[in-house]
């Protein structure tokens, strides 16, 4: 169940980046304090995605213990 996300995860976090980098000559007047290509900014985006695809982790291992016959019956 969790290995069919994974495929598409990678190149949207791929052209997600390139998206944000090319966002960034129009997002410079915005900024306060902060560089446009902060790597600390881009490598926390990317590490708070990733928190949220390992917090799907646990349950799909929890529905990838239960009998399908059951989960039906159950419904």
């Amino acid at each position: 169940m969790f290995r069919p996300g994974i495929p598409p995860l990678v190149p949207g976090l791929v052209i997600g980046l390139l998206l944000a980098l090319g966002a960034t000559k129009v997002s410079r007047s915005l900024l306060m304090g902060v560089s446009p290509n902060d790597p600390a900014v881009f490598a926390g985006t990317v590490m708070v995605l990733l928190a949220a695809v390992l917090g799907c982790v646990v349950p799909t291992r929890r529905a990838m213990r239960v009998d399908p016959i059951v989960a039906l019956r159950y419904e």
